[in-house]
């Protein structure tokens, strides 16, 4: 499903304007608060940026793949902890619904999340489970006509102020995709708890933390799509499209940065001449501007792949290594331009640079990308 393209023109123009004229100037009042302002929010539940990947008959703008990445480019050019906001109910907290939800979960959940009015947050990652997430230990036991959660999860994106927890545990004794299932809870379901919001290297307003199941009992209806077994392949398939929205979100603040490098090098005054003029420096700009346009590309075509109809699993996880590796490059190559200055918290690239650290981990790591990338690629010579 996609808008008509007047319409979504439209509506990036709207979405370039906000970014420009709300987000970038909040930007240090997150970095100080550690949180988004709740006028933010609601600009943000108005203009149905909570709602972009879920249906229009649920609540959201419908919006298609390549539709999707090109507005989280325009949000990349602010603080992450804005999209991050959104992130869950455009992603992970929403498309396990989305993709494996009962109709009665569709219509209980999905237009609330689309709304805005509750924040989804997806809780697979433990302390003893990251990237090997088939080993998880948090348990369900049936009882009756409920379910008895118990287990630890941690890093929880938006836990802090979520409405509803996608949780995935472990129904059966085997080693298998079948032994793990995934929950809706709600947010106050008794025997629910959150740790303190975590300490983090960067992306302040971004909140995570633990989330504690002790003896969380819940109804059989809590169970999504009502069939145990599925929370793994469910989990697989959120995290191919979340890899590619990461990978669009990283392009953009690698050209956030580049922005700022281009703007610092012409007013800094060395020898004379603004240092946009000494090749070195020109240098570093061109190999930033190569690298994101690369990922620009890579993250287009493999949109519109999936919009196709198209598996997208190996560009994917090409997607999301090569735009995390770039971002990560470009944010160092914009600390150095920016000289000393760079490395003071009243330039936005001393945060980006700390903020960009993450996209390298979450949603798998560089390492577990080229796991899958080496195995999709053996696929394709058999």
């Amino acid at each position: 499903m996609a808008l008509d393209p007047e319409t979504f023109q439209l509506l990036l123009d709207t979405v370039r304007r906000f970014v420009a004229e709300r987000l970038i100037p909040n930007e240090a009042l997150v970095a100080e608060t550690n949180r988004i302002p709740e006028s933010i929010a609601q600009e943000m539940r108005e203009l149905g940026l909570f709602g972009i990947s879920i249906a229009p008959e649920l609540g959201g703008l419908g919006l298609s793949m390549e539709e999707e990445v090109r507005i989280v480019f325009e949000l990349g050019h602010a603080s992450p902890a804005f999209r991050s906001l959104a992130g869950t109910n455009i992603g992970i907290g929403s498309q396990s619904i989305v993709i494996a939800g009962s109709e009665e979960q569709r219509a209980r959940y999905l237009p609330r999340l689309a709304s805005g009015e509750i924040i989804g947050s997806f809780a697979l990652t433990e302390p003893d489970a990251g990237s090997d997430a088939m080993s998880i230990r948090t348990s369900a036991r049936r009882d009756g006509d409920h379910y008895v959660l118990n287990g630890t999860k941690r890093y929880i994106t938006n836990a802090p102020v979520a409405g509803l927890f996608s949780v995935m545990a472990r129904t059966g004794d085997g080693t298998g995709a079948d032994a793990i299932s995934c929950f809706l809870v709600e947010a106050g379901t008794p025997g629910l708890s959150i740790g303190p919001p975590d300490k983090k290297m960067g992306q302040a307003g971004a909140l995570t933390c633990d989330v504690i199941f002790e003896d969380c009992r819940m109804p059989a209806s809590a169970l999504l799509g009502g069939v145990e077994g599925n929370g793994f392949r469910t989990a697989m398939k959120v995290l191919d499209k979340g890899r590619l929205h990461i990978a669009a979100l990283c392009t953009g603040m690698a050209e956030r940065l580049i922005r700022e490098s281009v703007e610092f090098a012409r007013e800094r005054i060395q020898f004379g001449k603004p240092v946009s003029e000494f090749q070195l420096v020109q240098a570093m700009i061109a190999d930033s501007q190569a690298d994101t346009m690369a990922s620009r590309a890579l993250v287009l075509e493999t949109a519109r792949k999936r919009d196709a109809g198209e598996r997208i699993t190996l560009e994917a996880a090409c997607a999301k290594m090569f735009a995390s590796e770039m971002l990560g490059r470009v944010a160092d190559r914009a600390v150095q331009i920016h000289g000393g200055a760079g490395y003071i918290s009243e330039y936005p690239v001393e945060r980006f640079y700390r903020d960009a650290r993450l996209f390298r981990i979450f949603e798998g790591t560089t390492q577990i990308q080229q796991l899958v990338i080496a195995r999709e690629t053996y696929r394709l010579f058999e």
